[in-house]
């Protein structure tokens, strides 16, 4: 695995991008279906299927915790940490209608305020027009949202939120794209989870909450050290 590192913007932060890192997704694609119907996200604004992982899960939990040894050189190079401790591994699906999505889903988020939280992103299934992408938002200029910008960004946000409508994919009026890490199967993407970041959903996506025919990811959260 040769990884190479995107940089965004003024953002301090890199991103680590890995290309076949598993060697295995189809196998993977097969050990999530093998857990299918996945129930609905449920405690995050998450669009779509989430099914959590844990020990009990065998094979499915032995694929998060055999990622995370490959990855650890990667982590502790790009992010300077000593050692990270699993939070939380799922499988996702996007399956949420754009008409459907409550205002907070239709623009970038953040997955905590913490720098040494990080977000781990397979992605396992062939959905090149698909991705993920990153932002600065306009008003505040916020790329990531620290504890210091946390109120200004959110008051604000929420507002323009309210005008917006379906995914966000690419610039707008409130928020200028500033990289993007394009689907690919067994790729994967690590990064600061307070970078505000969406998944690049196009209108011409199918989605399906199939894990062999849907945008199939594994999302894989970490605190580092």
């Amino acid at each position: 695995m040769t990884p190479k590192l995107l940089r965004l913007g003024a953002a301090r932060s890199p991103v680590v991008v890995i290309d076949d890192a598993t060697g295995a997704a189809r196998e993977i694609v097969r050990l999530a279906a093998s857990l299918a119907p996945f129930p609905k996200a449920r405690d995050n604004l998450y669009p779509g299927l989430r099914r959590m992982l844990g020990p009990a899960d065998g094979d499915a939990f032995a694929y998060v915790e055999r990622t995370l040894e490959s990855l650890a050189p990667f982590i502790g190079g790009a992010f300077g940490f000593d050692s990270f401790t699993l939070s939380e591994a799922s499988f996702s699906l996007v399956t949420a209608p754009p008409e459907t999505l409550a205002p907070a889903q239709r623009a970038p988020h953040f997955d905590s305020v913490d720098p040494n939280y990080l977000a781990i992103l397979h992605y396992l299934s062939d959905t090149p027009a698909s991705g993920t992408a990153f932002y600065r938002h306009r008003a505040t200029n916020v790329e990531e949202v620290g504890p210091g910008d946390l109120d200004r960004y959110v008051e604000t946000a929420r507002r323009e939120n309210a005008e917006a409508g379906g995914y966000v994919c690419g610039s707008n009026k409130h928020y200028e794209q500033i990289g993007e890490v394009e689907s690919k199967q067994d790729r994967i993407a690590i990064y600061r989870g307070c970078l505000l970041h969406s998944g690049t959903i196009p209108p011409e996506l199918a989605l399906s909450g199939d894990p062999a025919r849907g945008r199939l990811t594994a999302n894989i959260f970490v605190a580092g050290a």
